[in-house]
């Protein structure tokens, strides 16, 4: 067998799998994985307190899963925080805390392919 029917059988089975595309010709189109969840993303939300008001210069942490890099934000007067250019491929652990009180972990996941991540976070 040739190199280039190698390759033909190669396709094809990705394309069984699902992990490429082909169009209604036999035509190879963007694998699927690279045309998901490629890019940045912005994660925001707000911050509040047990009594579900927004509660302001809480510490929110964002965490690579991959690298374990931590970047941090400190929640403004209405408890809003604000991440931006976060790495779409990658998960991420978000949360928040203010003097001995933290809010529940939530994952950032990168098979969520929405460009912007919108979450409250409760502290407890």
């Amino acid at each position: 067998m040739g190199r280039a029917s190698w390759l033909a059988v190669a396709v094809c089975g990705l394309a069984a799998l699902g992990a490429v595309r082909m169009d209604a010709h036999g035509g190879l189109l963007t694998p699927v994985a690279w045309s998901q969840n490629i890019g940045v993303r912005t994660v925001r939300g707000t911050v509040l307190d047990d009594s579900a008001k927004p509660t302001a210069n809480a510490t929110v942490f964002l965490k690579n899963q991959k690298t374990k890099a931590i970047r941090s934000y400190s929640s403004t007067a209405d408890g809003h925080f604000y991440f931006a250019q976060i790495d779409m491929s990658v998960d991420y652990d978000l949360w928040a805390e203010k003097t001995g009180k933290k809010s529940a972990v939530k994952t950032v996941s990168s098979w969520d392919a929405r460009k912007e991540f919108v979450s409250e976070l409760k502290l407890k």
